[in-house]
């Protein structure tokens, strides 16, 4: 996996799609998510620090994470009581 890269969704938000298919993409990101997180513990292990590397994988991560976040709002919204 040297020149991993993400199959990352597009910015559109995911309004007008179904609990369903939403439930889809989050299973997705979640994968996706936890490959970045694999790929930046094995840069860490080999000593081979490529920190621009590291630091692009981390955003990426933080990306897909508030991209979950956001859609488990939407398939749960916060109800106000």
């Amino acid at each position: 996996m040297d020149d991993f890269t993400p199959d990352m969704p597009d910015e559109t938000t995911p309004e007008g799609l179904s609990d369903d298919e939403l439930l889809i993409l989050l299973k997705r990101l979640r994968t996706e998510h936890r490959a970045v997180d694999s790929e930046i513990k094995a840069l860490a292990e080999t000593g081979v620090m490529d920190m621009l590397k590291i630091r692009r994988m981390k955003k990426i991560k933080l990306a897909m994470k508030d991209r979950i976040a956001f859609i488990e709002n939407q398939i749960t919204p916060d109800i106000i009581a």
